[in-house]
């Protein structure tokens, strides 16, 4: 199988990934931090320096370790709720931050706006501004769609959040290993990362780095390893929102699998910059295909349409007849398909990883023309 699915999850994992992961089942397979003996801190050490190593990854103040990504982004927004309050999302984003927004609009009544861009293209500062109001506190945002690629201008909305205190919080699921973020030098407040895309991480591990200058209530309760004596969840420290065994084994593949992304950041990303524009032109350049993915977009999410066919009946004859694997469907971002007019079609997305080749982008191509002359 050609494994292009890769905004999904990467499915080739580096080798330096692997090791560490089974470092975490093997030698680090005690609790971390919930016992006093030698085998329970020597895991919780190892959780601490992948911990580090986040924060300095994404110049974060501070990280808590969640189940994905969705927790991460259900923690920053639950966690920071204000009755009364009004939020701003935008068109770009995934159902992981639409849907808590919607929960609290039904349960609660929050405010919510959705910006968008005035044509398809960057979501910019202005086109959020237009939407600000005096109960404003919360500015969310995605820094890279996954459907299409395209890119927020988040450092300029950053600063704007800062200069008016409003709290700033960026989906990276998509962008963390392709573009370097600065959290300091883009404002942002809370940061979410999905690692087992592009930083070549393990499946069930999240974060939400965050700035400590915004209050975050914990919305999971449980054990900590802290005040055991305390009914009440205890406050103050990164334990407050992790409560639970946390998954060492991915937490140390993650801190593997950014050493293998700082390591070889230009390379990977000069080969999905080379491989995306190739794909971009030769899909585009097929009589019945539409591509939705910015010619410029070169991060390696590839959206396309052929004729009027479905774009999940499309991605099973790729699978099944070409060995292919892609996504069709909506991609659990339905504000986005609506505006791109996909909503009954949906859209088939080709998403590359370092460990694709050539090869790979040339044979579905090949499939592709043939699709797109032959029909189904």
């Amino acid at each position: 199988m050609i494994y292009l699915d890769n905004s999904a999850s990467t499915y080739i994992k580096p080798k330096e990934v692997i090791n560490a992961t089974m470092l975490g089942l093997t030698k680090y397979s005690a609790n971390p931090g919930r016992s006093g003996h030698k085998l329970s801190m020597d895991s919780a050490i190892m959780v601490e320096k992948v911990r580090e190593k986040v924060c300095k990854f994404v110049n974060a103040p501070q990280a808590v370790f969640t189940e994905n990504c969705t927790d991460a982004l259900n923690l920053a927004i639950l966690g920071t709720f204000k009755e009364d309050g009004h939020v701003i999302c935008t068109i770009n984003d995934h159902n992981a931050s639409v849907r808590p927004l919607f929960e609290l609009q039904k349960k609660y009544g929050l405010e919510i706006s959705i910006a968008s861009p005035k044509t398809p293209g960057t979501i910019t500062l202005e086109d959020i501004k237009q939407h600000i109001k005096q109960n404003t506190y919360l500015i969310c945002v995605n820094h890279m769609s996954n459907v299409d690629g395209e890119i927020t201008d988040i450092e300029s909305i950053g600063n704007y959040c800062k200069e008016h205190n409003i709290i700033f919080l960026v989906d990276c699921a998509q962008s963390a290993g392709h573009i370097k973020i600065d959290m300091e030098k883009m404002g942002i407040n809370f940061l979410a990362l999905a690692p087992h895309k592009a930083l070549y991480s393990p499946q069930g591990v999240g974060v939400l780095a965050y700035k400590e200058n915004f209050k975050l209530n914990p919305i999971r309760f449980g054990g900590t390893g802290t005040e055991s004596e305390n009914v009440y969840q205890p406050l103050g420290t990164v334990e407050t929102y992790e409560s639970g065994t946390l998954p060492t084994p991915n937490i140390l593949g993650l801190g593997a699998g950014i050493d293998f992304v700082e390591k070889n950041f230009s390379i990977i990303n000069e080969k999905i910059d080379d491989l995306s524009t190739y794909l971009n032109f030769e899909l585009s350049s097929i009589n019945g295909v539409k591509v939705y993915t910015h010619p410029n977009n070169s991060f390696g999410v590839i959206g396309f349409n052929i004729h009027d066919f479905g774009s999940t009946d499309v991605s099973q004859i790729l699978s099944d007849k070409y060995g292919i694997c892609t996504r069709g469907g909506l991609h659990c971002a339905g504000l986005k398909h609506k505006f791109l007019g996909t909503l009954n079609q949906g859209i088939v997305r080709a998403s590359l990883s370092f460990f694709n080749n050539f090869s790979d982008c040339q044979k579905l191509v090949k499939a592709v023309k043939h699709i797109a002359k032959s029909g189904y």
